[in-house]
């Protein structure tokens, strides 16, 4: 049986890490089998807490605490979703650098609020944008692939290191549909852009919104309004790629003005596009690999920070479909062997 002593700096940050009825530490104590208690300790020097288990439990959940305690100090809430988070970072080996996401303010909203990176894949996303051209962030739903490109967005515009933002996603959902809809072309179309309208309200307010929209300094729409075009000194963000045709990509790629930048977002998982159509994203994920200034980043469900049943959800499905292709390759072979014999 080994011990260790976690300090903390008051009782109210002993009270954070803890969480409501103790909901915090009973996760760290069911993942790593140790148990965990506040001991009494001297009011100069702060809280003790200690835990006992097996020595490398008890390495892994110091590990856990550290880091949430490093959260707590750094003004962080920890709820239910983090720790668990972090509690899946320490079992895999993967929290190396972890404590850097805290510091990781990207621009603060209309309201105050600092946008931060959540996890070291949005952290490491960030970084790809900051020093690339071109960005292809691929992965699930709920991994702030295209929050973090907003907010991003919004920063360089107010660091004037670009005059404009331009969002843009393709209305493929729409197709046929689009002229059962009431309204003019850009009411019908509207519905397909609001996560990329949610996004800035949230970063600008409706009011600085709008006067942007006015000048001209925001522009969001259909990607089909992209031809024909030249994109200079413009921080330009193609949403929902997944449901771009492989010429509908190289269209938009080849819109990359002087000082611009381009971030490219999709699930590869969710495509609309017509049974059998290539995707566009797809596509580009193979034939720009490896080129410099490019950066193609892949979350994973391990990034999703909505909801903690939506990263079981992805997983789930992802095990599905991983079961499904297995089926059907053993189903081809078997047809295969049976037609040799």
């Amino acid at each position: 049986m080994t011990e260790k002593i976690v300090m903390t700096k008051s009782n109210e940050a002993t009270a954070a890490l803890f969480g409501s009825f103790d909901v915090n530490v009973g996760m760290i104590e069911r993942a790593f089998d140790v148990r965990i208690s506040n001991r009494s300790s001297d009011p100069t020097q702060g809280d003790a807490i200690s835990v006992k288990g097996e020595e490398e439990n008890v390495k892994g959940a110091v590990r856990v605490l550290e880091y949430l305690k490093h959260m707590i100090g750094d003004g962080e809430s920890v709820s239910r979703e983090s720790v668990e988070y972090v509690i899946g970072l320490v079992r895999d080996g993967l929290d190396g650098g972890a404590e850097d996401l805290t510091s990781s303010v990207i621009c603060v909203t209309n309201r105050g609020k600092p946008i931060k990176a959540k996890t070291i894949g949005q952290k490491r996303y960030i970084d790809a944008i900051k020093n690339n051209t071109v960005i292809l962030g691929v992965g699930p739903a709920g991994t702030g692939k295209t929050f973090l490109a907003v907010a991003m967005a919004v920063e360089a515009l107010r660091a004037k290191t670009v005059s404009r933002i331009i969002l843009t996603r393709p209305a493929v959902e729409a197709g046929e549909r689009l002229g059962f809809l009431p309204g003019d072309l850009q009411s019908k179309i509207d519905p397909y852009l609001r996560p990329l309208y949610d996004a800035l309200f949230e970063m600008l307010g409706a009011e600085n919104y709008q006067k942007h929209m006015e000048r001209g300094t925001i522009e969001i729409a259909p990607l089909a309004y992209m031809r024909g075009r030249t994109l200079d000194d413009s921080f330009i963000i193609l949403d929902e790629a997944q449901n771009t045709t492989p010429e509908q990509m190289k269209m938009f790629l080849t819109r990359l003005g002087y000082n611009s930048k381009a971030v490219v977002t999709g699930d590869l998982s969710q495509t609309d596009l017509p049974f059998g159509k290539k995707s566009g994203l797809a596509v580009a994920v193979k034939v720009l690999s490896g080129i410099e200034d490019v950066s193609i980043f892949e979350f994973s469900e391990r990034d999703v920070v909505r909801h903690r049943l939506v990263r079981r959800i992805i997983s789930a499905y992802e095990k599905y479909e991983k079961n499904q292709l297995a089926k059907k390759y053993r189903t081809e072979k078997r047809k295969t062997e049976d037609k040799n014999d």
